[in-house]
């Protein structure tokens, strides 16, 4: 279950008010990314633009790393929104092993082993992987080359596995063959105007 289009964009704009900061926009280029790749993909574009949309929601709770992972997860499932909840997880993993997460492990020991069982039993659906993708491709002020943000994520943190890297990369072909089109054409990449939800641009 997720919630309706309405709903997703208001409980983004409660989580800003909490948690100002950049991700609020990446969070819009990325549903704004899924939205238009899913429709030429034959996908649920309303889906994809709601789980775009709120894959970063646990931000709403701080500045976290692995913490914004599982926080996401927990107060979608409280929210009852399971399909969401399952985008907050696996989004941060285009390979399913926590072991290749970058970043500060900032949970508890049992917080990660509740993200390694549920990571363990999880079968990637196309909808993963399109969030997967459109998270790699999105940053704050529009759509960027997913190299030169991967790039920026190992000089940012001092590395970025070289099989995480070129699992994103298949990603993007995988996405490009389904769509007929390729990516940066298919989001419009020099094109799109990114709104914060309070009107400025």
């Amino acid at each position: 279950m997720y919630p309706a289009r309405e709903e997703a964009e208001r409980l983004l704009i409660e989580a800003e008010a909490c948690n100002p900061g950049p991700w609020g926009n990446h969070s819009r280029v990325a549903a704004m990314c899924a939205e238009k790749i899913a429709a030429a993909a034959g996908m649920d574009k309303e889906k994809a633009y709601v789980l775009g949309l709120l894959h970063d929601i646990g931000r709403k709770f701080g500045v976290k790393h692995l913490g914004h992972v599982y926080d996401g997860y927990q107060y979608m499932q409280e929210l009852g929104y399971d399909e969401v909840a399952r985008i907050c997880l696996t989004h941060s993993f285009s390979i399913p092993d926590l072991e290749v997460y970058i970043g500060n492990r900032d949970i508890s020991d049992e917080q990660q082993e509740e993200i390694r069982a549920a990571l363990a039993v999880c079968v990637y659906d196309e909808y993963d992987k399109l969030i997967q993708l459109c998270d790699a491709l999105a940053g704050a002020d529009g759509v960027v080359p997913m190299e030169e943000r991967m790039a920026d994520i190992r000089k940012r943190y001092g590395s970025y596995p070289q099989d995480k890297w070129d699992a994103n990369m298949a990603l993007r072909s995988y996405f490009e063959e389904k769509a007929g089109e390729d990516i940066y054409c298919l989001v419009n990449k020099k094109s799109e105007v990114i709104h914060d939800g309070k009107g400025k641009k």
